[in-house]
């Protein structure tokens, strides 16, 4: 017997609560487990909806443990310069639910994202499925709807079990940099990792795969070969052969050039665009020149991706001559190319940095921490509001300080930058908010 939504009186009549954020809240309560890797759920509510997934416009789909995210940034940036029509999943997202799921080129609006969250709520009734199962099958069911000439899909966890691998027949695949996270999940062999994220690749789809360190490359190698996938590696088929600060030269197919540097920041940034030039030279059907890859290089946008607040509540209480950044990155291979992007500006102008940071208790916070060390002038620990399975203040300023940092903790961000004002004041410096896409989210949230 299905189960009722939670509903409420309107005139005398009753009907389902339709906010949205009331309708996720629901869904979040239908399985026990927030994760559980398993595609049987995501067929059998597929299915109820009419199978939305065999009616998509051709799919890039993209699995990998950093920069999945700025991947389809570019993605999105160039194929829409060149007039495309691009729907994108993406998670989590920072601030609301929709922000995960843009239709040809928009948000989702909060009315349709309620009707779409309650048609898929009344189809499963009390099923037991996973919350980013039934979301993402809502998402499906709205690029299905919605015409559009391409979908830019990103895994959410793995890759072989994801709710996103029901797709049979991707144009492309893409693999960004594989390294340890989520081990609860996926385990701490790289390589087992690997074959997890390479389980979304398809039979006779080119799968394009980004830099990779060489053992996780001999992996994704033979997981191609097994699946008779067509693969495509960045140094032996396509490569970076050089980048300055305001320019970089790409070498592959037939987008060979000189771009300028793309509008996200880092030097890491640089290859996360050229996987996103390898993988658009892959794309059978579609007109993709020169001039549209520079205009999205100069065009992208990607929020807590080493973004810097110009603006807002946060911003008027800091002194004019501290320079904020913004960053979600929460893994060590996010933390070492945080702490190459800030070693490369201190060496060029000499600001200091302090940083404001919160991180989850699933992630292996020491050696994030070990490489903002070398960066660093204090730090201060926050918690992050709302996020149970956040590390409190004081346990992550003890982590801090064996990671080598002056650190302290404190209750909120607003009294972490009173506690760093006397050093902001001091010269011009840097300010890095750090360790938690939950962290960042919340930042932007209270800073508009």
């Amino acid at each position: 017997m299905r189960r009722q939504p939670h509903q409420i009186k309107t005139k005398g009549l009753i009907v389902p609560d339709r906010n949205s954020d009331a309708i996720l809240k629901r869904l979040l309560a239908l399985h026990p487990k927030i994760i559980d890797l398993s595609l049987d759920r995501m067929v059998d509510i597929l299915k109820n909806l009419g199978d939305p997934e065999k009616r998509l416009p051709p799919v890039i789909h993209v699995a990998g443990t950093n920069g999945k995210g700025s991947l389809i940034a570019y993605l999105r940036a160039i194929l829409e310069a060149a007039g495309y029509r691009v729907h994108t999943y993406t998670s989590p997202h920072l601030v609301r639910f929709a922000e995960r799921i843009v239709l040809a080129g928009e948000t989702i609006s909060e009315n349709a994202l309620s009707d779409l969250l309650l048609e898929c709520e009344q189809i499963n009734g009390s099923v037991p499925i996973t919350y980013f199962e039934i979301t993402t099958a809502a998402a499906f069911k709205a690029f299905a709807d919605t015409p559009a000439d391409i979908l830019l899909l990103e895994t959410g966890l793995g890759g072989r079990l994801d709710a996103t691998n029901v797709v049979d027949n991707p144009a492309v695949v893409a693999l960004t940099p594989i390294s340890q996270d989520h081990a609860q999940f996926l385990g701490t062999d790289v390589i087992g990792i690997a074959g997890e994220k390479a389980g979304i690749m398809k039979a006779g789809a080119p799968v394009v795969i980004g830099p990779q360190s060489k053992p996780v490359k001999a992996a994704l190698a033979a997981h191609a070969a097994q699946k008779n996938a067509i693969p495509s590696f960045e140094g032996d088929n396509w490569r970076v052969l050089s980048q300055t600060d305001d320019k970089w030269e790409y070498e592959g197919a037939h987008l060979s050039g000189t771009y300028s540097s793309p509008a996200l920041h880092g030097p890491h940034q640089t290859a996360n665009a050229a996987t996103a030039v390898a993988v658009l030279e892959k794309l059978d059907g579609f007109t993709i020149t020169k001039d549209h890859v520079e205009t999205g290089m100069i065009s992208v946008e990607w929020p807590a991706r080493m973004q810097r607040l110009t603006q807002g509540n946060l911003i008027n209480r800091l002194p004019d001559t501290v320079e904020v950044w913004l960053d979600g990155g929460h893994n060590e291979a996010a933390g070492e190319k945080i702490a190459e992007c800030f070693k490369g500006w201190e060496a060029a102008d000499n600001l200091p940095t302090y940083l404001i940071s919160g991180m989850l208790n699933t992630k292996d916070q020491l050696s994030y921490y070990r490489h903002l060390q070398s960066i660093t002038q204090k730090a201060v620990m926050v918690p992050i509001e709302g996020e149970a399975a956040a590390t409190s203040a004081p346990e992550l300023a003890a982590i801090g300080l064996a990671a080598g940092m002056d650190c302290t903790a404190a209750v909120s961000v607003e009294e972490a930058v009173d506690m760093l004002i006397p050093h902001l004041m001091k010269q011009p410096c840097r300010l890095l908010i750090s360790g938690s896409l939950y962290l960042a989210g919340n930042i932007l949230r209270h800073n508009a």
